[in-house]
């Protein structure tokens, strides 16, 4: 539940917003005028606040220069009537979040609402990093394999700096974690941190919410929008998925790598800007390169410090410390004792090859607690929660042992000879080590530790059975 601090000199204003934001499951503050709000603030930081320009006392700006004094990373956002949008322009310049036009829609400000809450969390949430995974916070980058040591040393060499970061990953491997360690240790951290999703946002509206707009700059562009790069000014702003961002609006990042400056929409004049680019994909920019689909200036602007997160596959030794920080984390937030895990499911998840990195990790973990019900999690539960069915166990399924038993009266009664006992156990062994296979995707370090058998003896049975393994999948980490 967030705490929001209402500032407005209107008791109807602040009563519609305490009653809406109630229902949503905010706990709501109110205080109808700069003083008031000012003191409110100062006996305990909400979550965000949103606070109109004229107020009687100290107006909005003033009152939120004091706020900012109080907490640098308090969110805030501006109500202004049209006659005042200059006045919450700046504010904006300042550091406020976002500001609304009077009246404004329900839908649209209690989606800003939900946005300035999240960029506030972003800010103020520190991300740990190389720690115990039951003494870690939500935000916690966890690992100590030689890969992760590697991330760690990057972040710390380039946190103080005020370098282009380019970050590159597979998608689940916690891009957006590292580019807030980031920022959280950079001589920024007391200043804006903004996200900007470049897929998320749709290509006609990229722009403007980038670089803002000018009054009449196209239809419906009543007055002047300052955008986020503007809003982060002196701060961070993480572009996710660039490696998405349209080609049309590469351009106008890459003179804002440049030169420090943007142009607004429908504007004519360069606005300076001290903004630091951090960028994260999962793309392959060079395939776009050649495709034409991603500038090449841009690319070499980009990349003045290159920080690749490893894929789980990658970094094996890690997955016991992931599973427990995610058994402590969500076992803290369902409200039940971390019930612990058996060995087999713990070698389900050492030999699975997790396509969705850290994040398909994580929502293993926490499907797996809910089908546990409290009891250790076991290698039923891993299975329904990877595969969304239960894979097999020690024991025989009802039902199958009259099917093997019928497979083995049809082998007795073919009348072949020679050793039949051990031509159906390599039959049913060739089989057995072919689906494991199939599961660990090629990997053969993986399969043994599954079967429980040396990596050795499953070379020896791979090569006996001329099991054929496609080139695509035949990793041997």
């Amino acid at each position: 539940m967030s705490t929001i601090l209402i500032v407005d000199d209107d008791p109807q204003l602040r009563q519609s917003f305490e009653k809406l934001l109630s229902g949503e499951g905010h706990a709501v503050r109110t205080a109808p005028s700069g003083e008031t709000g000012l003191a409110s603030v100062e006996k305990g930081v909400p979550d965000l606040v949103i606070m109109d320009v004229r107020l009687p006392g100290k107006n909005g700006l003033e009152t939120f220069a004091a706020m900012r004094e109080i907490e640098p990373k308090l969110p805030v956002i501006i109500m202004t009537a049209y006659g005042t949008t200059e006045t919450a322009i700046e504010a904006t310049k300042m550091g406020a979040f976002d500001y609304v036009l009077k009246p404004f829609d329900i839908p649209d400000i209690l989606t800003l609402i939900e946005q300035a809450l999240e960029a506030g969390r972003f800010m103020r949430s520190v991300v740990e990093m190389d720690v115990a995974p039951q003494k870690a916070t939500t935000d916690a980058i966890i690992g100590r394999s030689k890969a992760m040591q590697e991330v760690y040393k990057a972040i710390g060499r380039v946190a103080p700096t005020d370098a282009t970061v380019l970050i590159r990953g597979e998608s689940g491997t916690g891009k957006e974690l590292v580019a807030r360690a980031i920022y959280q240790h950079s001589l920024r951290a007391d200043k804006p941190f903004l996200v900007i999703n470049c897929v998320a946002i749709p290509e006609t509206l990229l722009e403007s919410e980038l670089f803002g707009y000018e009054k009449g700059a196209f239809t419906g562009a009543i007055s002047r929008r300052v955008g986020k790069i503007e809003q982060a000014n002196g701060g961070t702003v993480l572009l996710d998925e660039i490696g998405d961002m349209p080609f049309s609006i590469q351009a106008k990042i890459l003179r804002l790598l440049q030169e420090r400056s943007i142009e607004r929409l429908g504007g004519r004049e360069p606005i300076p800007v001290d903004v630091r680019i951090i960028a994260a994909t999962n793309r392959d920019l060079e395939s776009a390169l050649a495709d034409g689909r991603f500038r090449e200036d841009l690319y070499y602007r980009l990349k003045v410090v290159t920080l690749w997160l490893p894929p789980l596959r990658d970094r094996l030794e890690d997955i016991p410390l992931l599973a427990e920080y995610f058994l402590a984390r969500f076992g803290q937030e369902m409200d039940i004792d971390n019930p612990g895990m058996t060995e087999i499911a713990r070698n389900i998840l050492n030999s699975y090859h997790w396509p969705g990195n850290v994040r398909e990790l994580a929502n293993t973990i926490q499907k797996a607690l809910i089908f546990s019900r409290g009891c250790p999690i076991c290698q039923e539960d891993i299975s329904q929660a990877i595969y969304g069915r239960k894979g097999p166990s020690r024991a025989m399924p009802e039902g199958s042992d009259e099917a093997v038993r019928q497979w083995i009266r049809r082998s007795l009664a073919s009348g072949a000879e020679g050793n039949l006992f051990d031509a159906l156990t390599d039959q049913f062994a060739s089989t057995l080590i072919n689906e494991a296979l199939m599961l660990t995707g090629g990997n053969r370090s993986r399969t043994a530790r599954l079967l429980g058998i040396s990596r050795p003896t499953l070379l020896s049975k791979i090569e006996k059975y001329r099991l054929k393994i496609e080139a695509s999948v035949t990793s041997e980490q």
